[in-house]
């Protein structure tokens, strides 16, 4: 499976945590019984809770997968770009070396016009490096919250039937060491997500 290198590293970095009512109840601890194959909220009390494990609802997601895609294409024909600028310059740098050292400008002044111009041409591809670096790091960081508030929007309208009062993200080991698996809600969440996503709508 190809890694979302753009998307998993930009969301984790923000991962949500929903909360959806006050906290309220004894601090009692009880468990619900759970049928096969579907998750149930864990009562603590009045509190039920459930957790979504993040890395995998981003592998499994279409519109993570499809942003990353997208990303790493552009990121792609960025580099053939710069690659192919730069073997141009350097083969440009090469050919006024050459002729340089054995003096076939008809003048000095010749030579430094191809010199200036040589210069200006790095610098420009400089300046164009940085200024397409900079605009994926921005497209990146607009789908990360695109990404994030498609996630938080969905789980706000599964939770108004699930009625859960807490729903945390787990990323690794970040903020869960440990949780009953039956509070794992992460294919639930998939699913639902996967089922409302329409790639057309989104072009």
């Amino acid at each position: 499976m190809k890694r979302l290198t753009y998307l998993i590293n930009g969301f984790a970095a923000v991962a949500f945590v929903s909360l959806f009512a006050q906290c309220a109840g004894s601090t009692d601890t009880k468990t619900t019984s759970t049928h096969a194959g579907e998750a149930a909220p864990v009562a603590t009390g009045e509190l039920k809770l459930a957790y979504v494990d993040v890395d995998s609802l981003l592998t499994k997601y279409n519109f993570c997968i499809d942003l990353n895609e997208a990303m790493m294409k552009k990121e792609e024909n960025i580099r053939m770009t710069l690659n192919q600028k730069a073997n141009t310059l350097e083969k440009d740098q090469k050919e006024f070396q050459k002729k340089y050292e054995s003096n076939a400008f008809i003048s000095p002044e010749r030579a430094q016009q191809e010199y200036n111009r040589l210069m200006k041409a790095q610098q420009d591809l400089q300046d164009l490096s940085t200024k397409l670096s900079n605009e994926l790091a921005t497209e990146t960081a607009k789908n990360n919250l695109q990404l994030r508030d498609s996630i938080n929007n969905f789980i706000q309208a599964y939770n108004a039937n699930k009625g859960y009062n807490m729903i945390f993200s787990n990323t690794g080991f970040d903020n869960l060491l440990y949780a009953d698996k039956s509070m794992n809600i992460t294919n639930e969440i998939v699913d639902g997500l996967n089922a409302r996503y329409n790639p057309a709508a989104k072009k």
